[in-house]
């Protein structure tokens, strides 16, 4: 008599379950058909009638003329301020120091004699105090000046259908968060779903949908699978992890998860957590598999410990450093362009990197409390990895091959942006780019085949989070998360949480909040000037508007809760161990723990130190 087992069904193996699904898809509708806000439609009006507003007001307070009438290269100068207002870029040195590369990376078109004819007029005709004068003149026009009510019927069309899109933009929010928490249905359908709604709906055309899918993130997430693959196949993996465990005395499973955290956190200030998450996932599962015994064939809880501390401790170490995340160097660049506050690279670790060290333990604890697996030591696990790596023997060319492959993809990660800064690489590689050529060069050296590409990446965590970028971007792009950030903060105002520590909390919070359902960098580019301006106008001239700077980039790191919240998180939900929910099982707890370590190292350590001999608040 044969004895089969029967398979535990993953997310990829349900249907649909309308009783659940039903739900988010009322919703969505329900949304759609709901009168638009006065604040969407200001907001709209914002977004798709003030470039043009605002780019219009420029050529005629410097050249006398219309932006239809203008020259090609006054043109140029005018469309590199109004993006740098968007930016908050206010001063004239920003302008003068954006170049060519700058003009493309944005997508102004320019070529160089009319570059240089742009920036020299900027250089010799404009003074730092018009400049100023011009660019706070027409950010008050945006904001301001454009009232929908009084807009032409031309105006008001586009401003309606910037409403549109940011309506869309709300009610795909609350059908993907629900799909995700639920898991109602396959979450690479639910991928499929936001192209599909965004389509649809207008929000983009065919072709543009088609593109978004790439990034360069989603390059990054299947390279990174792709390696790791290579990795387990020919037992580098194994290497690795007994390198680093094997001088524990007791290699319990909670002095296993502290070291995840200690060597990992403090490295995702400096090094990519995206790179660290794809490091450590085919070591965390090597820990799992090689833990089982015939007593304890299987022990859910562990895996999801080891997996979620990975992610964790990826997640909590970028605000460490600016090299730590895109968050860090946004809110830097707000902080110069819109107050003239500089934080050097060494001024940011020494205010930043204690929160790193808070956090270790908290979410160590946390990620120990949440979790309560069966197997405590993973002794065995150590014992059994030695016995096969001394059946291995020394290192063999497949071996070296994957470790020389990923040394060099981790020395591109590391330099690619600053060798094109340099001019060493013609072209800007991106970290995606240098993930999928590594996962090339284990075919060229016949590391490995493409059927163990085919059967052990998980295609599916690749679709996800290519969905989970258009969201992102599409909540950045149409102006919803600018939306619900100007909307929250207007409403807590009246209850008195609009100056000091409770201003800084509705700005952390939201910006909290905001990271779980999009990049950090787009969270923190949504929620930053809003709040930076406030605290200019309640904390003007003090260290308030430094630390609120560092505050938001750092709440920007706080996607615990989602799969989507960043490339950690769905690079560990691609070992098949993990559901919505176990995110959320730390997650929670521990968005409210970091929440409130940033308000008292806010409130006790930054405020005794001070800022740069800047008055206090």
């Amino acid at each position: 008599m044969t004895e089969t087992t029967k398979k535990k069904a993953t997310g990829y193996d349900k249907y649909v379950d309308w009783k659940f699904f039903i739900i988010p898809v009322v919703l969505f509708f329900i949304i759609l058909i709901l009168p638009t806000p006065d604040g969407m439609k200001d907001v709209g009006t914002e977004y798709r009638v003030g470039p043009e507003a605002v780019i219009n007001e420029i050529t005629r307070t410097l050249y006398s003329e219309t932006s239809v009438d203008v020259e090609q290269w006054q043109m140029i100068s005018a469309r590199i301020m109004e993006h740098n207002m968007r930016m908050g870029a206010l001063s004239r040195d920003r302008y003068l120091k954006r170049d060519l590369k700058w003009c493309k990376k944005y997508k102004i078109s320019a070529d160089q004699k009319n570059f240089t004819k742009a920036h020299n007029y900027i250089k010799e005709n404009v003074s730092d105090e018009a400049y100023a004068s011009l660019m706070k003149k027409v950010v008050k026009l945006r904001k301001e000046g454009l009232k929908y009510d009084e807009l032409f019927a031309k105006d008001k069309k586009e401003a309606d259908k910037g409403a549109w899109h940011i309506k869309v933009a709300i009610a795909m929010g609350v059908f993907v968060v629900l799909c995700f928490i639920t898991e109602c249905i396959p979450l690479p359908g639910v991928a499929f779903c936001i192209g599909l709604i965004l389509v649809f709906t207008g929000v983009t055309s065919r072709q543009e949908v088609a593109m978004l899918y790439w990034s360069d993130a989603c390059w990054f997430i299947m390279g990174s699978l792709m390696f790791a693959v290579a990795f387990v196949k020919t037992g580098v993996d194994k290497r690795i992890c007994l390198a680093m465990f094997k001088k524990l005395a007791v290699p319990n499973v909670k002095w296993i998860t502290l070291i995840f955290f200690v060597i990992i956190s403090p490295l995702a200030s400096f090094i990519s957590d995206h790179a660290l998450a794809a490091m450590f996932l085919p070591i965390g599962m090597l820990l799992y598999q090689n833990s089982l015994t015939r007593e304890v064939p299987e022990d859910p809880e562990l895996a999801k410990m080891l997996m979620i501390a990975i992610a964790m401790a990826c997640n909590i170490g970028g605000p460490g450093a600016p090299s730590g995340g895109a968050r860090n160097v946004i809110m830097m660049t707000y902080l110069t362009d819109m107050f003239g506050f500089d934080i050097g690279y060494f001024q940011w670790v020494t205010y930043c990197i204690p929160y790193v060290f808070i956090l270790i333990p908290i979410a160590w604890f946390l990620v120990n409390w949440r979790f309560k697996p069966r197997i405590t030591s993973l002794a065995p696990a150590m014992e059994q990895l030695r016995n096969e790596i001394g059946k291995m023997g020394g290192w063999n060319r497949q071996q070296i091959w994957a470790l020389i492959i990923f040394l060099v993809m981790v020395f591109g990660w590391f330099t690619e942006k600053v060798f094109y800064q340099m001019g060493i690489y013609p072209v800007r590689l991106g970290i995606g780019v240098i993930a999928v050529a590594g996962a090339v060069a284990y075919l060229l050296t016949g590391v490995v085949n493409w059927r163990d590409y085919q059967e052990k990446v998980d295609w599916g965590v690749v679709w996800l989070y290519a969905g989970a970028i258009i969201f992102g971007r599409t909540l950045d792009s149409t102006g919803a998360a600018y939306w619900l950030a100007r909307t929250a903060i207007d409403f807590l105002a009246p209850l008195g949480m609009d100056s000091g520590l409770p201003l800084m909390a509705v700005s952390n919070g939201l910006t909290a909040v905001l990271t779980n359902l999009m990049a950090d960098g787009p969270a923190a580019a949504a929620v930053g000037p809003i709040s930076l301006n406030i605290a200019g106008m309640v904390h003007p001239g003090t260290s308030y508007l430094p630390f609120m700077a560092m505050a938001t980039a750092i709440s920007s790191s706080m996607a615990y809760c989602l799969i989507i919240g960043t490339p950690p998180n769905a690079i560990v939900y691609a070992s098949g161990y993990l559901e919505p929910k176990d995110y959320l099982r730390v997650g929670i707890p521990m968005w409210f723990m970091a929440n409130i370590a940033l308000l008292l190292i806010t409130g006790v350590y930054w405020a005794f130190r001070g800022f740069g001999g800047l008055p206090g608040f």
